[in-house]
């Protein structure tokens, strides 16, 4: 048996032009090598 606690659920943050989300999960799906400025102009 693990000594380890269990892990909290994270939840996703919002984006700040949107405030949603799904957006925001939307965008980090679509990133690419880190350019998140890159990914919300794609979605946008």
């Amino acid at each position: 048996m693990s000594r380890r606690g269990t892990a909290e659920e994270k939840t996703a943050k919002s984006d700040p032009i949107y405030r949603n989300r799904l957006v925001n999960m939307l965008v980090n799906r679509i990133l690419k090598h880190g350019k998140k400025s890159l990914a919300f102009i794609l979605v946008i």
